[in-house]
């Protein structure tokens, strides 16, 4: 039998280097675009930076560049171009033009890998929705084959009459769909009420930095995990027990750069999982070389859905990921990241930041009594208010090898 290989999809980059992003971060930002691309199925090829002080409001780039862009995907017969930001529906059907292939931008990749990656109805009713917010206002860039239909006075032109067809059935379609996540999220609100007052604990983190693998060796479960982005869209919750003391431990959703305004109001039902928690396990990829900033991008979302205030535990992972270097001899050199050993991480300011740090594989199962002895702390404080009178439950003389 002859094997039929599937076509993949070929696709090149694109991104600024501006005041709010210099050359180094423009880079990394296009790598995990490139991360994204392939989680998506497409192939990358080539990219493209370009400095300017903000993008150009009709081809986002300039036309020195669109017209190199242009060459490439025309020789190498590319099927798309991807760009790192948002774009406006003039921006989109001017390139599409220009370009004469597709066109997506980081918003539209997000939406298609979240479409993918849906595996409940309430997931997939989640990304519906954002999929119709995020088209709405790109309607006119769908119809542009109709232009020259379009009659003079007195001449409605087919396509603007089945653009409004078009909008009416989409904003139709909103309503439904928020019908059924409001029907949902009284459904998850009551479920959440009726596991009692157990102490809950949500890990978060950006996505791919491990909470999938924590949340399997921690609760002896079986949640999906794979080394792609957003491998995890629906909310899984176990019953854990640490020693003698049970509490509930739920994984959520990877956070993300640029992350869609419309999928963060889209998926409120999964993360009122993270706003109705006692705990936060912050889950940080060590061995990333942006996960400073990854930390900052998953404090600024959890500020914004009013989570940010809740008891956290630093937890970072991949320490068998992260590459060790040997001190210097020579006490001029200059101590950087990578220079640094474990102990040196527990003495830095990730250690220190008021709140308990731990650092481990789940991978490899390092640290990982550490983290259970802690966590068991963290969770003992807040039931031994809720259950005050089970005081024979705490036992720290717990051991498990």
């Amino acid at each position: 039998m002859i094997e039929i290989k599937p076509i993949i999809e070929t696709a090149v980059l694109v991104g600024l280097i501006n005041e709010d992003q210099d050359e180094t971060r423009a880079k990394e930002y296009l790598e995990e675009l490139e991360f994204l691309a392939e989680t998506a199925g497409a192939e990358v090829k080539k990219h493209f930076l370009q400095r300017l002080d903000k993008p150009n409001s009709v081809t986002f780039v300039g036309s020195g560049k669109l017209e190199e862009i242009a060459n490439y995907v025309k020789i190498y017969e590319v099927d798309s171009v991807i760009f790192d930001d948002e774009l406006t529906p003039t921006q989109l059907r001017n390139l599409e033009r220009a370009l004469e292939c597709k066109v997506l931008d980081r918003t539209n990749l997000i939406l298609d890998i979240f479409a993918r990656r849906a595996q409940t109805a309430h997931a997939k009713t989640q990304v519906e929705l954002a999929q119709y917010q995020y088209l709405l206002p790109r309607l006119t860039r769908m119809w542009t084959h109709l232009e020259r239909q379009r009659g003079g006075i007195g001449m409605r032109g087919p396509g603007e009459t089945q653009i409004e067809t078009d909008r009416r059935i989409i904003l139709d379609k909103i309503a439904r769909l928020k019908e059924q996540l409001i029907k949902i999220d009284k459904q998850k609100s009551t479920q959440r009420k009726n596991r009692g007052k157990l102490v809950r604990v949500a890990l978060v983190g950006y996505t791919n930095v491990g909470k999938s693998t924590m949340m399997n060796l921690l609760s002896k479960s079986d949640v999906f995990a794979e080394n792609k982005l957003f491998a995890t869209l629906d909310t899984t919750v176990r019953k854990m027990v640490v020693g003698n003391l049970p509490f509930l431990i739920a994984d959520t959703v990877g956070f993300i750069r640029k992350l869609p305004h419309g999928l963060v109001e889209s998926f409120k039902s999964t993360l009122d999982e993270v706003r109705e928690s006692d705990i936060l396990m912050h889950i940080v990829d060590i061995s990333h070389p942006g996960f400073e900033e990854q930390i900052e991008v998953v404090d600024r979302t959890l500020n914004e859905i009013e989570a940010g205030d809740k008891p956290v535990i630093y937890v970072f992972n991949k320490i068998d990921a992260f590459r060790f270097v040997e001190k210097p001899t020579d006490d001029l050199s200059p101590v950087e990241r990578h220079n640094l050993s474990l102990e040196d991480w527990k003495n830095s300011w990730m250690a220190k930041k008021n709140t308990p740090s731990l650092f481990v594989s789940a991978l490899k199962r390092q640290n990982i009594e550490e983290l259970k002895r802690t966590l068991y702390e963290e969770v003992k404080k807040i039931h031994i208010t809720r259950f005050p009178y089970n005081d024979f439950l705490y036992d720290s003389n717990w051991i498990e090898e």
